[in-house]
């Protein structure tokens, strides 16, 4: 009843058909979002991001589900690390790469993956990806970031689960930013109003939203994205064509944290998207070193936004345990990996089956040890 066609370029798809199976939720699987970081030279084979995109199509040749999907000659700016997996198989005179990736590019960003219609699709979504899969001979099929129930559905026909770990924060209702000040310990409230005066002096900081973000301000972000990924020794994956474009196609749903000198010099931005209810953070990037900037811009600013306009959570990306002090709690987050080689199969399988409850444990003890909320704070 369905057949399944990979697509070179997402510009194949038609936007309505995309996104009518995407949904509007998650701006990040958008055909807007997916298309911009294509038609800007990020993702590409140059970058070792082919895009695959899958198209399931019902009898009558309907598009019914698709699927953000990349054949990868590397492990980088996934976030869910499998290095580990790769170099243990190709050591065994296997070949790991090229491999097949159902995600959003350098974007750590939980959300759908399995794109589609109605959701009594998905099953065959993914079956017809396991058997592109063997057809193609690649090693395997990797969906990152995806939701608890996806993760389910992919778990059913054989993928082996896995858990990782996010900070995010939660809206309470809070009508005020001192609202959410209220619910710390006394000490960690200290330390947020200390951070936020020391960042904001001399300096003019505010949200920038659609319009307003003009090309001035991508030229400097992305000269502060840049000067960022170089002293972190990374890749450098998005263009500069890319800013511009995502903000054309995404309009109001791009949101810059913006701060400048009283002259109007730029000194740092920290990049955002806002879906139907969360504010995402994306890139940070600075002209210079300034104490607690980066918390203000990426971590304050982003709470006072999500306040100011009733947003019920923010993600603030991977890592970091220092966001837990600012408010942004431990949460685990999803992916699912089908692998060809029985061998390599099982030893995955039972490095995850260790991997998991270190996880839970470690976002139980988080949660329970390091919260700053006086619910559970050991000091007031």
């Amino acid at each position: 009843m369905f057949s399944l066609s990979l697509h070179p370029r997402i510009a194949d798809i038609a936007p309505d058909d995309w996104d009518a199976c995407a949904g509007d939720d998650n701006p990040f699987v958008s055909h807007a979002f997916l298309s911009a970081l294509e038609e800007s030279g990020s993702a590409s084979a140059r970058t070792g991001w082919l895009p695959q995109h899958a198209v399931l199509r019902d009898g009558a040749g309907a598009i019914v589900a698709v699927a953000p999907l990349y054949a990868k000659s590397h492990s980088y700016g996934e976030y869910v690390f499998d290095h580990g997996w790769a170099d243990a198989f190709e050591r065994a005179g296997g070949r790991y790469y090229p491999k097949l990736q159902c995600a959003v590019p350098f974007s750590p960003v939980p959300g759908p993956r399995l794109l589609a219609r109605d959701p009594a699709h998905r099953g065959a979504l993914v079956a017809a990806l396991i058997r592109a899969a063997s057809d193609l001979g690649v090693s395997s099929v990797h969906v990152t970031f995806c939701t608890c129930k996806e993760q389910a559905d992919l778990a059913a026909q054989g993928f082996l689960p896995r858990l990782g770990l996010q900070f995010h924060w939660s809206n309470e209702g809070y009508a005020t930013f001192d609202d959410f000040l209220a619910r710390l310990s006394s000490r960690k409230r200290k330390q947020i109003r200390k951070e936020r005066a020391r960042a904001a002096e001399g300096l003019r900081i505010r949200p920038l939203r659609g319009a307003e973000i003009t090309a001035r301000h991508w030229d400097a972000f992305h000269r502060f994205y840049r000067a960022t990924v170089d002293k972190r020794w990374g890749q450098a994956y998005l263009t500069r064509r890319f800013w511009p474009l995502l903000g054309e196609r995404l309009g109001e749903r791009v949101v810059l944290m913006w701060a400048e000198e009283p002259d109007g010099t730029p000194v740092a931005g920290a990049l955002n998207l806002l879906g139907r209810d969360t504010l995402y953070g994306r890139n940070w990037g600075a002209a210079r070193e300034v104490p607690f900037l980066h918390f203000e811009l990426c971590y304050y600013q982003a709470i006072a936004f999500a306040i100011a306009h009733g947003i019920a959570r923010v993600e603030a990306g991977a890592q970091g345990e220092h966001k837990v002090s600012r408010g942004y709690l431990p949460v685990p987050t999803r992916s699912a990996h089908w692998i060809a080689h029985q061998g390599l199969r099982d030893a995955v399988e039972a490095f995850l089956a260790r991997e998991r409850p270190a996880v839970l444990h470690q976002i139980e003890a988080i949660a329970a040890e390091a919260s700053p909320y006086r619910e559970v704070a050991a000091q007031d």
